[in-house]
């Protein structure tokens, strides 16, 4: 289990959502490294917010595969595996030289992204909380 407070299952998912929309803004601006990089953290902290809601274990950025392979047993499979693979595309554009890199293909990453927040934002309610 992750030990923090309920309090912080509303931080990662805020800072899930402003990961977000840096991302785009950093998309706008034309850093496609940056951007790329803002939707993975968006991705984690949606995954660490899930995993504090749920008791689940994250500690490291490997158990957000761990996560999101859960994740797979509660929410429609393909779905989770989709975005989860979307993310992690994200995550490897860091390797790639920016002339390689599609900034259209970020921006739809990043509406992945959005949809990953969305779909998983029920999953951080804690028990006794509205």
């Amino acid at each position: 289990m992750v030990d923090e407070s309920p309090n912080d299952v509303v931080g990662y998912t805020a800072q899930a959502r402003e990961f977000l929309l840096k991302g785009r803004q950093y998309l706008a601006a034309g850093k496609l490294h940056r951007a790329s990089e803002k939707g993975w953290e968006a991705a984690t902290h949606m995954a660490k917010a899930v995993a504090l809601a749920q008791g689940w274990q994250y500690s490291s950025d490997s158990h957000f595969h761990v996560v999101m392979n859960r994740l797979r047993e509660i929410i429609d499979d393909f779905q989770i595996a989709n975005l989860h693979g979307r993310a992690v595309i994200l995550h490897c554009n860091g390797d790639i030289r920016k002339k390689h890199l599609d900034a259209e293909a970020i921006a739809e990453d990043l509406d992945k992204m959005a949809e990953l927040v969305e779909l998983l934002s029920p999953l951080t309610r804690v028990a006794g909380r509205q």
